[in-house]
């Protein structure tokens, strides 16, 4: 991925950037040339990234735009940064995420509406403003967070699951409509990655690692910047990945019930 944009003045925009993957993705882009677009809710986190990247990269350009992604808003907000701070956004990564483990009848509303927006409806918005722009210049690549839990209609993780569909639904009819264009939609169907989004002891975390089923951030990123600028339908890391995937259709409702039961006392309410 040795790509230098520096002299076409090209944006790369992530949302989450704040920590984890957004921050990998942010440090990985600016390496490539790209100036950068951080958003994310938390100015702090923002604010940190901007000093490691520009600690490793310092002709990178910076904009850091705060902006709660589960307002209706949001894409709106954030278009309107771009466009007045002159930003040609080549590359979006629609990165932002949210996950618990609960279920739907025990999540709190807030927290259901958080994970529809910021799952589902903003990086739709954040798409329809920015693939018109890319296709008038012939050139633009969009990368969407989807999942391997897209195929668990699991109690407990449904409601996530549920949201990654979507994401892999509409990226699909995107990426069609794209063809001939220049710009491609990419899908990244990540299983377990080692980041603060899955809450899990050290002891396990270095268990999963060393089973290989749970991957470090950098790889996942590298792995979904590869398949992107390859201009690739997907990507999805990790040979057990695949071996799971159709295992996970099939699981009977019943069998599911139970474990959902027996696992429910454990359960975080969110």
């Amino acid at each position: 991925m040795k790509k230098f944009f520096r002299e076409y003045k090209a944006w790369a925009l992530i949302t989450g950037a704040a920590s984890g993957m957004g921050r990998v993705y942010a440090s990985r882009l600016a390496a490539m040339g790209y100036n950068l677009v951080l958003v994310d809710i938390n100015a702090a986190g923002l604010e940190e990234t901007e000093s490691i990247i520009r600690a490793d990269s310092g002709e990178v350009k910076v904009l850091r735009v705060v902006q709660d992604l589960s307002q209706i808003d949001a894409a709106d907000m954030v278009f309107a940064r771009t466009e007045a701070e002159g930003c040609e956004v080549e590359v979006l990564v629609n990165n932002a995420g949210i996950m618990y483990c609960q279920g739907i009848a025990e999540t709190s509303e807030r927290t259901l509406r958080l994970i529809m927006m910021v799952h589902t409806y903003t990086p739709l918005m954040l798409c329809r403003k920015y693939v018109g722009q890319m296709k008038e210049r012939g050139c633009g690549y969009i990368l969407n967070i989807s999942s391997l839990a897209e195929c668990m209609n699991w109690p407990g993780i449904g409601m996530y699951g549920s949201t990654k569909r979507f994401v892999k639904d509409y990226s699909r009819e995107l990426r069609i409509e794209c063809q001939k264009t220049g710009v491609s939609v990419t899908n990244a169907y990540f299983g377990a990655v080692d980041t603060p989004l899955i809450p899990l002891k050290d002891s396990l975390r270095k268990l999963a690692r060393a089973l290989a089923v749970m991957i470090t951030p950098e790889k996942a990123v590298d792995r979904a910047l590869n398949a992107t600028f390859k201009r690739r339908r997907g990507v999805m890391p990790g040979v057990l990945n695949h071996i799971f995937r159709p295992i996970c259709r099939i699981l009977p409702d019943f069998l599911l019930g139970w474990v959902y039961r027996k696992a429910k006392p454990y359960l975080m309410k969110v």
